[in-house]
């Protein structure tokens, strides 16, 4: 066994042991494992939130994306600053009325504002499936990453199934405060490999970053500029909105729980003033993919491209640190998203109504959950970039009874929130999985064009229909005699 593996393999099982220790006492109930006794503080906020931007389609996918297309990459830099304005307005509201509630998950919102069982197990299912590939995403760089290190695929399937287990087992036993513990660790191990690699290989490689760009500035210009192609301006525009949208609405289920579990409004207002900055680091990662531009071959596989420059340019034993690096960015946010959906699955779907089979319920559909991203990662794999959008196209579908539900009393009713969201989710399987083309436009933003429409309409009609019955009504109090 390499001195590299050896590394990784040792660091995948501390970052499962820190896990297990972030464990205070055993969980009571389904809200003490989930939101953490909704008493996290300003300092662990950070790192929970600030943790979510970075994720194995950062490390690995940004560089991949940067390699392939230049400067789309650049697509992801300003969505979470541009969310977090979102954030800073729509959070402490979904704080408010998560503590007033007793919120658990991103359904229950749902299903309280529009007093509708049947919202909240169609959000929870959708919020599954549409996790699911980003979820994959997760394990499939951690697959990649085993692969790259030991240039042995066999190693890659061991790695995943490995990674998989032991993030199952510190998320079992310590819920969200498992997943904060790690957290920590993760920020330190990818800052510190991200830094790293964005000196060393540029060095190696092409004699520092701003002589590797000056000579992509000669030799490849048009990866400089977002221009016409499979992510030209449209693709690049419409991805970044949908991208902001998702993020900023709360779109995702694992976004749902550090919201819930913070102490107080101040705290996440504290953080997301301070997260764009957090943002600057993407560029790390974008700038190795440029030197793998002038360094590697077009064969080359793009979500391999930093780990493959990290062999060229580094020792061993700095390699094996910097993959630790990157599996951390997979099984971190892996927890905390099979976390939100686990939760949903348990509490929204199922409905156990004793709190402690609830609990139960919910440690077995992590176990499933991961399990069957674990197949589909083996069985159908996919490019990197492809399940990220795929996620975002999916989920940005819940903006509208979002956006609704924050008001006392919802904007549109129940019958409209639902028909919409199943028109949009509908287009988003319909153009997937039928290659429907939209001239490089995101899927999700035209699927929520039909999403606001069908709204727009069943709420019209549903109002039509209730006016004569008011009407009616009150001619009818008006014509009784008094006295």
């Amino acid at each position: 066994m390499s001195v590299t593996l050896t590394i990784t393999i040792v660091g995948m099982i501390v970052i499962a042991a820190v896990g297990f220790l972030g464990r205070r006492r055993p969980a009571a109930d389904l809200a003490e494992w989930s939101v953490g006794g909704r008493n996290f503080g300003a300092f662990t906020m950070w790192f929970l939130q600030a943790g979510e931007t970075f994720t194995t389609f950062t490390f690995l996918g940004m560089a991949g994306l940067a390699f392939s297309g230049g400067a789309a990459a650049s697509y992801s830099l300003p969505y979470i600053p541009l969310a977090c304005v979102i954030y800073y307005f729509v959070g402490p509201r979904i704080w408010r009325l998560g503590r007033k509630h007793g919120y658990l998950t991103q359904a229950d919102f749902y299903e309280e504002r529009y007093d509708s069982k049947a919202l909240g197990v169609m959000i929870g299912i959708f919020g599954v499936v549409f996790m699911l590939p980003y979820l994959q995403l997760q394990i499939a760089g951690l697959g990649l990453i085993i692969k790259l290190v030991t240039h042995d695929s066999t190693s890659s399937t061991w790695g995943e199934i490995a990674g998989t287990v032991l993030t199952a087992a510190f998320v079992l036993w310590a819920g969200l405060r498992g997943t904060a513990a790690t957290s920590y660790l993760k920020d330190a191990l990818m800052l510190a490999a991200v830094a790293v690699v964005v000196v060393a290989v540029p060095l190696h490689f092409a004699g520092g970053i701003g002589h590797a760009f000056h000579t992509i500035q000669h030799l490849h210009p048009s990866k400089l500029t977002v221009h016409a192609g499979a992510n030209d301006k449209v693709w690049w525009t419409t991805s970044m909105l949908a991208s902001m949208l998702g993020a900023g609405f709360f779109t995702f289920p694992f976004s749902w729980p550090s919201v819930l579990a913070a102490r107080s409004p101040r705290a996440l207002r504290r953080n997301w003033v301070l997260l764009p900055l957090y943002q600057v680091t993407l560029l790390l990662p974008i700038i190795v993919g440029f030197i793998g531009i002038l360094a590697l071959s077009k064969s080359t596989s793009a979500n391999g491209v930093l780990l493959t420059l990290t062999n060229g340019a580094l020792p061993g034993w700095v390699v094996g640190v910097i993959a630790v690096g990157g599996a951390s960015a997979a099984m971190v946010p892996a927890s905390v998203m099979v976390l939100g959906m686990s939760s949903m699955v348990a509490r929204n779907v199922v409905r156990v109504a004793n709190p402690r089979m609830q609990f139960y319920t919910n440690h077995v559909a992590v176990l499933v959950i991961l399990g069957l991203a674990l197949v589909l990662d083996l069985t159908r794999p996919n490019a990197l970039a492809n399940l990220l959008l795929l996620t975002y196209s999916g989920l940005v579908q819940f903006i509208p009874g979002l956006i609704s539900g924050l008001r006392d009393r919802p904007l549109v009713g129940r019958a409209a929130v639902m028909s919409g969201l199943v028109a949009g989710e509908a287009f988003v399987i319909w153009v997937t999985f039928w290659k429907i083309g939209l001239a490089n436009v995101n899927a999700g933003i035209v699927a929520l064009g039909v999403n606001l429409v069908v709204v727009a309409v069943v709420e019209l009609v549903v109002r039509r229909r209730a006016a004569p019955t008011s009407g009616t009504a009150e001619d009818a109090a008006a014509e009784v005699p008094v006295g």
